[in-house]
């Protein structure tokens, strides 16, 4: 899998995010975690951010609070937390299904 495109995919998504939410509308990050296939979750100490696979239990994280950090993630995650970020914008056209969290 060539993370680097996995990682453009997901910088360039999260701007358009950025300029939905600027823009008034729902980010299609806060509608994936809406419809439940991924959740984002501070960490415990709240310094940072988790993605979870499934909706867990815990405070909403603002998409204003986690859009930079989601951005500083991106550049350095694994394969595995890239791919399940990726899930929340399967639906777009660049997407591919070699993406897809392994089950």
């Amino acid at each position: 899998m060539d993370l680097d495109a996995v990682r453009a995919f997901l910088t360039e998504r999260l701007s358009e995010d950025e300029r939905r939410a600027a823009a008034g509308g729902v980010p299609l990050l806060e509608e994936a975690e809406r419809l439940g296939r991924l959740h984002v979750l501070r960490s415990d100490d709240g310094t940072g951010l988790l993605l979870a696979p499934i909706a867990s239990p815990g405070e909403p994280v603002s998409f204003a609070e986690k859009a930079p950090l989601l951005r500083a993630e991106i550049a350095v995650a694994d394969e595995d937390t890239l791919r399940l970020l990726a899930t929340a914008y399967d639906a777009h056209h660049g997407w591919q299904e070699e993406w897809r969290v392994q089950q």
